[in-house]
């Protein structure tokens, strides 16, 4: 039996709350193939489609008549933990009563503690919510907002990507772990706040899920991180004619590659980075990087890329 933390894409997850209820059966099923196979379970997962969706509601809802009043960015994020968590958890214990496991599911929204003095905050990068004319941008800049032109189509709002330092709720997802929950905590990166006078206040700001996923396996002191993706397994010369396929590497060989630039910015490379975190913060530790549908071939040893010091 391993103790598990698993991060899903929210690309996975679909782009409408109908698309994510269907695709959640289909990820509920592989979820709990691991569970039937002895595993324990914490799960976390994107929400760049789905926070994005909100952000852009309520911008439209902002300009409308109604004037219904701008979201602040942390609650955008608070609001996805809640939608995507119910609709998982709905789907694994449906799918675990299908097969007779009485095995208890809970959502846990999640602050994720980063560091007001991240260089992330003096050079915000990550796009969010609608697009905007100059004027318009100019206008709401006023605000303490930063906007940049998007690619001629026009300007979007950008927020700090910092990383992650603590996880607040750590001891909650930890004693919900140790009685034998599945776990679902840290969705979208969680929602970034800082501590300042004793308090936390939550930051407009986005975290990489992968990198929180990492904090929160090391936390919990899980054996095996597992970050889903789109591909089977990591490559390097990726697309090119000598593509190479990988089954493990050491944490050096990892490192090595990424330092050579063999992995995409904002695709692959978070997620080798993340894993060779975790991997390198206790010895015997492993990451595996494969895709949902083969996550039980990859616990396995049959696919997917494993990165760990073994």
């Amino acid at each position: 039996m391993s103790k598990i933390v698993l991060a899903l894409g929210g690309n996975a997850l679909g782009n409408t709350p109908e698309e994510q209820k269907q695709a959640v059966k289909d990820t509920a099923s592989s979820i709990v193939d691991l569970v039937a196979a002895g595993n324990e379970l914490i799960i976390s997962h994107g929400n760049g489609p789905q926070v994005g969706m909100i952000n852009l509601a309520m911008d439209a809802a902002s300009k409308s008549e109604a004037k219904t009043p701008q979201m602040p960015f942390p609650e955008c994020g608070a609001m996805s933990q809640g939608y995507i968590g119910y609709h998982l958890q709905n789907a694994i214990d449906n799918e675990l009563k299908a097969r007779g496991m009485a095995v208890p599911t809970a959502t846990v929204v999640t602050q994720v503690v980063v560091n007001e003095a991240d260089p992330a905050f003096s050079n915000p990068t990550k796009p969010v919510g609608a697009f905007y004319t100059k004027e318009e941008a100019d206008a709401m800049a006023e605000k303490g907002f930063v906007f940049k032109e998007d690619a001629g189509r026009g300007y979007r709002r950008v927020v700090p990507s910092p990383k992650p330092v603590d996880i607040v709720e750590k001891q909650s997802v930890e004693a919900l772990f140790n009685l034998g929950h599945i776990v679902i905590a840290a969705g979208g990166g969680g929602i970034p706040v800082i501590e300042k006078e004793g308090t936390y206040q939550g930051v407009s700001a986005v975290i990489d899920k992968d990198f929180t996923t990492a904090k929160l396996a090391e936390l919990v002191d899980a054996d095996l991180l597992i970050i889903l993706t789109a591909v089977e397994q990591v490559a390097i010369r990726f697309g090119k004619p000598d593509q190479k396929w990988l089954s493990h590497l050491t944490i050096e060989e990892a490192t090595q590659y990424m330092n050579d630039g063999e992995f995409a910015e904002g695709s692959m490379k978070p997620k080798v980075a993340a894993a060779i975190e975790f991997a390198a913060t206790k010895p015997g530790r492993k990451a595996l990087i494969t895709s949902l549908d083969k996550a039980a071939e990859g616990l396995k040893g049959e696919t997917g890329t494993t990165i760990a010091d073994l």
